[in-house]
């Protein structure tokens, strides 16, 4: 792996011996390595922005949109939900209940007709009411169901062709705890709706994440956000510097 790569390489070049020092540069290549180079600003203020999310079910997709809610009008943005998850029982009921919880408007159509038409309409009240954010909720689906990652393709297409006056942003939201399959997961996503960045969840328990960095180095996709609990304020944006301080605590050293 490119972290232990380089990690030898400084030691050996800096002659470090105590392992103390090595935990302290190993915390700082961390650091380095999920440093976020894109140019792209999460959710930007000067723009109204489409906001589509993505992932797997179980990952805690609608508890981060919550949270993505929250924080949006902590900053007095007027926010908009599309609840275009309309294949899994339940889904539109519970955005419904988090719009009604937040107090934002809720675009919703009956359960197993098109996410599409969903995303469309939800487009155009967006753009006539003046949000400055919506969020649009889509089905989480197995990365490995092609019919179903080709029905997000879709979704996706019908977001790009009817976005303007908006600034796009595809959101994957990952479970922190599941390891290595995180990654699998980050791949397809981003190979079939080319994501912009990352919501890692489920990172208040024991869990160390380190799917972050397997994300971050070998697909280049930025962590943004990060959820530590099931309330709505459980969010914070991702740090590299407290991520590489809490997988390698200096009160450890």
């Amino acid at each position: 792996m490119q972290l232990m790569e380089n990690i030898h390489s400084s030691v050996a070049e800096q002659s470090l011996k105590e392992p103390s020092d090595i935990k302290i540069l190993m915390r700082k290549e961390i650091s380095r390595m999920l440093m976020d180079r894109s140019d792209l600003d999460p959710i930007p203020q000067n723009s109204p922005v489409v906001l589509l999310v993505v992932g797997v079910n179980g990952a805690g997709k609608t508890t981060s949109i919550a949270k993505m809610v929250k924080a949006a009008q902590t900053q007095g943005q007027n926010v908009m939900l599309a609840a275009a998850d309309t294949f899994r029982a339940g889904a539109i009921e519970q955005i419904k209940i988090w719009g009604e919880r937040l107090g934002v408007p809720v675009i919703a159509h009956r359960a197993g007709s098109d996410p599409g038409a969903v995303a469309f309409d939800a487009l155009n009240a967006a753009r006539a009411r003046g949000v400055d954010l919506l969020v649009i909720d889509t089905a989480g689906r197995l990365h490995t169901t092609h019919n179903l990652m080709e029905e997000l393709r879709k979704v996706r297409g019908i977001v790009e062709q009817n976005s303007d006056g908006f600034i796009e942003r595809v959101l994957l939201v990952i479970d922190g705890t599941t390891g290595q399959n995180g990654l699998i997961q980050a791949k397809s996503f981003t190979d079939s709706v080319r994501c912009d960045g990352v919501f890692l969840t489920k990172l208040d328990g024991t869990a160390k994440g380190g799917v972050a960095l397997s994300i971050s180095v070998e697909l280049s996709l930025p962590i943004w956000f990060i959820g530590t609990g099931e309330e709505a304020v459980d969010m914070s944006a991702f740090d590299a510097d407290a991520f590489a301080e809490a997988v390698l605590p200096t009160t450890s050293i």
